[in-house]
């Protein structure tokens, strides 16, 4: 009789724990909103070409929320496929040497390739594949959101694959962890962190050239997507400020939402990655998580995929890319050496191939003098954005790291910081042309602060990463030892962040360049401000179809991003993987 009560009392706790709690309750309406959203997407993705050319962007506010919901799951599907490509190129960045050769250096090009110019080679692949489709659109649209999003977290990931705390590293290999072992028990853990305030700023960044990417256009014909920036483009054009202050308005509920139901969580649930032995007693919080580990319903649904993930990290794979198999010395260092000068030799004549057919394209249509001059407003951009880098530096780096050591400032400064991240900067063009035509000021200098306006909070995001990734440990070996003010600066937190700061300069240096097209030629209705700079160079020929001057510009400014990361940024970040590991 007593074992037929507990058995049947066993039975009952059983039944219980899979039934839903009050937790359940309030996580499936968020799970089954984010289902359907998905759904409806997909299906509008589906739906014939002909459609886009009867729906007209309409001004009134009450479509607002379907365009944002379009707009945000364009560009959610972009960060999974920079989150994809981040794993990919950063591993092979990082791992292989030759790779690196390659692969950095084309990094540094594709980040200051301007978005326009993307579209104008992919959107014709994309709208070949599914040409009855608006899925064809829709990929060159998520294409168009990917080249703003990717570089940044490649870099970042990039940063923390080659600055992995070297007896962590000697530990995993003691443990004889394979290459696909170590990298998700290791380095993907520790490169979380900077990694999620990476896709934060990607995330904001992407919403600069969401004008771009939902109005598309093909030769004589533009293919509008419905979105939030079909939206601001249409009032922009319209000249109509009250729709302007509605976009804004979605913008902030958009961002705020994805603050609390994306970053937010991620942020809460990275901390347990912490490089450290004693805690921190001001952990990030998150509602959203709590909640979701308060469920029982819920929760006994995601076991089984958090099995199946752990599983498939400790798996004894062995893939060439993530590994080098174990030769003998002499063998293995002659076959580098061999394999050094062929795969130098392979790259020069693709170099060489490639300069040839760029110069004999340009040079149909350009000039000597051209060239030269091209090049002195190369340099006359290089020079405004060391000056604005310098300057955001002076000012985000304290800032960051204040933020970064209290996670409570921390969650209340990240909404507003991904808000003005994502604030589109054409929404101040009136407002600079205005001012500036009206008091005769010069371009030269009142233009320039657009250039750092989205490119800033690359440098602020990646301080606030690497503070928040500091070791508790040394927080308190410094407070132990009564290391205060500038001292602690120089040897203590300035160290610490050095590596995440490099990473956001040198993708906010990069964004500069990149912005310089959109801020150095600056039109409102009929009146135009120019500025002396290669990225008005670049506005102004793209606009009268000027191909050959186009190319000149765009081979111009790469060479220069090229050569500024080599000769600054590169030298830095082998200082801050040589000297300034967390050993």
């Amino acid at each position: 009789m007593e074992f037929s009560f507990n058995l049947n009392r066993t039975a009952n706790a059983s039944a219980w724990r899979v039934l839903p709690n009050r937790w359940d309750f309030v996580a499936f309406p968020l799970i089954i909103c984010i289902v359907a959203m998905a759904a409806i997407g997909f299906h509008q993705t589906m739906a014939p070409m002909s459609t886009l050319k009867t729906q007209v962007i309409s001004l009134d506010p009450s479509n607002l929320p379907e365009y944002a919901m379009r707009t945000t799951l364009r560009m959610l599907a972009a960060m999974f496929a920079s989150l994809v490509f981040t794993l990919v190129y950063g591993t092979l960045a990082a791992k292989s040497r030759r790779a690196e050769k390659l692969l950095v250096p084309m990094l540094d090009i594709l980040q200051s390739v301007p978005v326009l110019g993307y579209i104008s080679f992919t959107v014709t692949f994309f709208l070949a594949l599914f040409p009855s489709r608006v899925l064809g659109a829709e990929l060159a649209a998520i294409f168009a959101i990917f080249t703003s999003q990717a570089w940044n977290m490649t870099f970042s990931f990039y940063q923390s694959l080659r600055t992995v705390p070297r007896d962590l590293d000697e530990v995993s290999r003691g443990f004889h962890l394979t290459a696909w072992q170590r990298f998700w028990k290791l380095e993907v853990p520790f490169s979380m962190p900077g990694l999620i305030w990476n896709m934060m700023m990607s995330m904001s960044g992407g919403w600069f050239f969401v004008v771009a990417s939902e109005a598309i256009t093909v030769g004589n014909n533009t293919i509008t997507l419905p979105g939030i920036g079909a939206y601001l483009a249409q009032a922009i054009s319209d000249k109509n400020l009250a729709a302007v202050g509605w976009v804004i308005l979605t913008m902030t509920v958009v961002i705020l939402a994805y603050d609390q139901l994306l970053f937010r969580p991620l942020v809460a649930w990275a901390d347990k990655f912490r490089l450290e032995t004693t805690s921190s007693g001001n952990a990030p919080e998150s509602w959203l998580l709590d909640v979701v580990r308060r469920t029982r319903l819920i929760h006994r649904m995601l076991v089984p995929f958090g099995r199946l993930f752990a599983g498939a990290a400790r798996a004894p794979l062995r893939l060439p890319f993530m590994g080098q198999v174990r030769v003998g010395r002499e063998h293995r260092q002659s076959t580098s050496r061999i394999g050094d000068i062929v795969w130098a030799v392979l790259l020069i004549l693709l170099t060489v191939y490639v300069v040839y057919r760029v110069v004999s394209y340009v040079r149909t249509g350009v000039t000597l003098d051209e060239v030269g001059h091209v090049f002195v407003l190369g340099l006359i951009t290089l020079f405004r954005v060391i000056v604005l880098i310098a300057i955001s530096s002076v000012i985000w780096v304290p800032l960051g790291v204040q933020i970064g050591l209290r996670p409570a400032l921390a969650e209340k400064i990240q909404p507003l910081a991904q808000f003005l991240a994502a604030f589109p900067a054409n929404l101040l063009f009136p407002v600079f042309v205005i001012f500036i035509v009206h008091f005769h000021l010069n371009p030269d200098i009142w233009l320039s602060p657009l250039i750092v306006l989205g490119t800033q909070w690359y440098i602020l995001f990646n301080v606030i990463a690497g503070t928040t990734a500091y070791p508790n440990d040394y927080k308190e070996a410094a407070a132990n030892f009564r290391i205060r003010g500038w001292q602690w600066w120089k040897q203590a937190m300035l160290p610490g962040i050095f590596p995440y700061y490099v990473t956001g300069a040198i993708t906010a240096s990069g964004g500069a360049w990149n912005a310089s097209i959109v801020s150095e030629f600056v039109q409102w209705g009929d009146t135009k401000v120019v500025a002396h700079g290669l990225g008005a160079y670049i506005a102004q020929t793209t606009a009268a179809g000027d191909f050959p001057k186009i190319i000149l510009g765009i081979a111009v400014m790469s060479l220069f991003v090229t050569l500024f990361n080599r000769t600054l940024w590169r030298p830095l970040y082998t200082y801050a993987e040589s000297k300034l590991r967390l050993d």
